[in-house]
C-alpha cells in the first residue's frame, strides 16, 4: 500500500514588511485583501497543526498543489522555501504552483529557481522553468506528474492556464507510466472541472485537459484553488477519474471557508484493479487536533489508455 497526504492554498504568514515599491503593482488589492480578511482566518498555528497531524500518519509522499504564498514577494518565496525544507526531503515532498506563487510577472520565474528540489523530475539536472512541466516523479507504483498552471493575471482575475505544449507532453508520460502499469497521480492548482469556481478563477484549457485524460488515461488528479473539499469525476462509468480537491491548510475556524483539512489516500492494488480509499482530516474548532471528517472508498476508478 502507498500512502499519500495532500495539502494545498498553505499561504504562509504573516506578509513581511511591504514597501511602496512593492505594492505598485496587483500586489496592493492583494495586500488590502489579505489585511481585510485572510490575516484574520490564515494562521501558521493551524498549519503547523495540520502537518504535524499529516507526518504522525506517516505518508509515503506529500502533495502541495500550490499557493504557498500570497503576493509572491521575495522574503515569501524564501520564506516558503524554509517551509519546505521542514516538511521533509524533496524526495518525499512535491510541489505545484498556484496563481498566488505567480501572483506578478517573474514570480513564477523566482519560484522555479528557489522551490525547484521539490518541482522538478527525478534524475532532471536542467533548471526548472515553465517548459519543465509536467514532471514526473515514480515513487514504488505511483507515477506523480506535476503539472503548472500558475501564470500572472490582471488585477481581480486568479485564473489558471493548461495549454497546447503542456497538453501534449502529459500525454506522452501518461502513456509511458500507463504502459508501466504505474498508479498515475496528477497534481495541479486550478480544478479542471467545469463550475468549481467563479469565472475570474477558473481555469481555461478544461476542455483540453478532459480530452488528455480521456485519451491516455490516469487514476487520480489533485488539485486545490476552490478552498473546498470537493469530489468530481472525468470520464463515463467504469473509466472514471476521481478529481479531488482540499479545504485550505492554513484556515483557521470561522471563516466562510472550510477550516483547514488534508487529504489522506491510501493506494493498493494493480493496474485494473487499483484500490483507493480516502480520508479527508481536519480541524472543527479552535484548538481542537485533527480528526477525521469523511472517508471515501474511490473504489477501482481507474482510466484505461485508448492511445
Amino acid at each position: 500500500m502507498f500512502r499519500l497526504a495532500h495539502i494545498s492554498d498553505v499561504h504562509l504568514g504573516p506578509l513581511p514588511d511591504v514597501t511602496y515599491r512593492d505594492l505598485a503593482s496587483k500586489r496592493v488589492i492583494g495586500y488590502v485583501n489579505w489585511q481585510r480578511n485572510r490575516r484574520r482566518h490564515m494562521h501558521d498555528a493551524v498549519i503547523d497543526t495540520i502537518v504535524a497531524d499529516i507526518k504522525a500518519r506517516s505518508p509515503d509522499h506529500l502533495a502541495v498543489t500550490g499557493d504557498l504564498v500570497n503576493l509572491a514577494l521575495d522574503a515569501e518565496i524564501e520564506m516558503a522555501r524554509h517551509w519546505l525544507e521542514t516538511l521533509g526531503s524533496p524526495h518525499d515532498v512535491s510541489v505545484v504552483p498556484g496563481n498566488h506563487d505567480a501572483y506578478v510577472p517573474g514570480a513564477f520565474d523566482k519560484v522555479c529557481r528557489s522551490w525547484a528540489a521539490w518541482m522538478s523530475g527525478d534524475g532532471i539536472n536542467t533548471p526548472v522553468d515553465r517548459n519543465a512541466f509536467p514532471y514526473l516523479r515514480e515513487r514504488g507504483e505511483v507515477a506523480l506528474i506535476g503539472v503548472s498552471t500558475a501564470r500572472a493575471t490582471a488585477p481581480f482575475m486568479a485564473n489558471g492556464f493548461f495549454m497546447e505544449g503542456q497538453a501534449g507532453r502529459l500525454g506522452k508520460i501518461l502513456d509511458a507510466t500507463g504502459r508501466q502499469g504505474l498508479f498515475r497521480v496528477i497534481m495541479i492548482h486550478h480544478p479542471p472541472v467545469r463550475g468549481a469556481v467563479s469565472q475570474q478563477k477558473r481555469l481555461f484549457g478544461i476542455a483540453r485537459f478532459h480530452k488528455i485524460i480521456r485519451r491516455h488515461g490516469a487514476e487520480l488528479v489533485l488539485h486545490g484553488h476552490s478552498h473546498l473539499p470537493s469530489l468530481f469525476f472525468i470520464g463515463t462509468r467504469g473509466t472514471r477519474v476521481p478529481v479531488v480537491g482540499v479545504a485550505a491548510a492554513g484556515q483557521a475556524p470561522g471563516g466562510k471557508h472550510p477550516a483547514a483539512q488534508y487529504n489522506l489516500f491510501d493506494i493498493d492494488g494493480e493496474k485494473g484493479n487499483w484500490r483507493i480509499r480516502l480520508t479527508r482530516r481536519g480541524l472543527t474548532g479552535p484548538a481542537i487536533p485533527p480528526s477525521d471528517l469523511q472517508t471515501l472508498e474511490l473504489g477501482a476508478a481507474a482510466a484505461t489508455a485508448v492511445s
